[in-house]
């Protein structure tokens, strides 16, 4: 599902992706098996019959002329593509669910999957479809509520750190700060040596700034919810530490507390006010369109606390099959196309999304461009929040609070305390 923050820049992005995923809570599974509640394994044979199909943005946009290889290698089969705007994906898709008139399969915001598995509208992923061990283990942890598995990951992306190798040269640094304490010494190297006005822009709280936070909180040692699902563990001494590390940035004025317009992060990177910041691959063609070069930007994993690389947050999309599909086996047969290495190659290719599957990054653009090995190397060890039904909920509360810890209206300690409250009133709704 994509950010609200960059859902209006997807259209000069040279790779627009979106949100989530899981912390590893005992969500593994075996090789061939989609966990306890495997659905029913596949029929034999090719797929056949009408496919209706529901996806968002510029996927919504690119699948139905992408797929004609599919219908090619099965000549009996129709795919029909749907696209539904990402505003209006969720409520379409709830209310298609509650009244048992679903699509066959549709692409779905991985903060979505613990709501509409827990509604019982998505079909368990078949045994033997897929092998999870072929995935990114965020992104296939992105499909897994109570053990068990609803769908395939198809797209992913991670965050990392950009930062302006020009200026940072200048501060005396060749290389990206690898820890905690070297981020602290670069940002201020930066403000010292080199003049940047803000050495590393922060989100100040606002919707979505979870997704910055957390990174610090996971890499500090923090877990978000309880091994089975059934309980937030918001308020721990990691998480405050991590939100009280996060919150120095603006008390030491290093990084900004207003809100930036649409442009302003790129623009700012690239006049030198802003000398580094963290998020997704999308950045690199909206940074280079702003007038950074090539050879005056990298990225880098993010600073772990004491070594590095530090864990991120992951994200992406998944795709599912409904429990009331029409189609379903020959659903599921294009879901398992879509996961070809070779096809996802294609698709990355065709729309910019980072394939989930890792041996598609094997050769291609994916395998020589140096920025994307280090999206590579961090997808590796990034994680998410728990597939839950109520995380949406849960995140709206966590960006509040830190948005008042960072600017100052209530400390940190009170921050994540009342995170937790609201957190357990909430429940996870498992």
């Amino acid at each position: 599902m994509r950010n609200p923050l960059t859902t209006t820049r997807t259209a000069v992005a040279l790779v627009a992706l979106a949100s989530l995923a899981l912390t590893g809570c005992g969500r593994g599974s075996t090789a061939t098996e989609a966990g306890p509640g495997a659905g029913d394994s596949v029929s034999s044979g090719k797929a056949s019959g009408t496919i209706n199909v529901w996806a968002m943005g510029t996927e919504g946009e690119k699948l139905q002329a992408f797929v004609k290889d599919f219908e090619t290698a099965n000549p009996q089969a129709h795919v029909k593509v749907t696209a539904i705007p990402w505003e209006s994906a969720h409520d379409k898709i709830a209310t298609a669910i509650a009244s048992g008139k679903t699509p066959d399969v549709s692409l779905i915001g991985t903060t979505w999957m613990g709501e509409f598995a827990k509604a019982g509208g998505l079909d368990p992923t078949p045994k033997g479809l897929v092998k999870q061990p072929d995935f990114y283990p965020g992104g296939w942890a992105s499909t897994v509520v109570g053990n068990t598995s609803y769908g395939v990951p198809w797209y992913v992306e991670t965050r990392v750190l950009y930062y302006r190798t020009d200026l940072a040269k200048k501060a005396g640094w060749d290389k990206a700060p690898a820890t905690w304490s070297e981020l602290t010494q670069f940002t201020k190297d930066l403000k010292s040596k080199a003049g940047v006005k803000y050495p590393l822009y922060l989100q100040p709280g606002q919707t979505g700034s979870w997704q910055t936070v957390l990174p610090f909180a996971w890499s500090a040692g923090a877990k978000v919810a309880s091994a089975d699902g059934k309980s937030y563990s918001l308020d721990s001494p990691a998480m405050s530490e991590a939100l009280d590390y996060y919150k120095k940035f603006f008390t030491d004025k290093v990084s900004p507390t207003g809100a930036l317009d649409a442009g302003a992060l790129e623009g700012n990177f690239a006049k030198g006010s802003f000398g580094a910041f963290i998020s997704g691959p999308w950045e690199m063609g909206l940074v280079e369109a702003a007038g950074v070069k090539k050879d005056q930007y990298a990225v880098a994993p993010l600073p772990g606390k004491d070594s590095g690389p530090g864990t991120s947050f992951t994200g992406g999309g998944d795709l599912a099959v409904f429990k009331d599909a029409k189609n379903r086996d020959s659903a599921w047969k294009l879901v398992k196309w879509l996961s070809q290495p070779d096809v996802q190659q294609k698709w990355y290719t065709t729309v910019g999304d980072l394939p989930s599957v890792q041996s598609a990054w094997k050769s291609g653009t994916l395998a020589s461009d140096p920025h994307f090995a280090i999206f590579d190397q961090q997808l590796k060890s990034a994680t998410a929040p728990p597939s839950v039904p109520t995380w949406e909920q849960v995140a709206a509360v966590i960006d509040s609070d830190v948005e008042k810890a960072v600017k100052g209206a209530i400390p940190v300690s009170d921050a994540v305390k009342d995170m937790q409250a609201q957190a357990s009133s909430i429940g996870t709704g498992l």
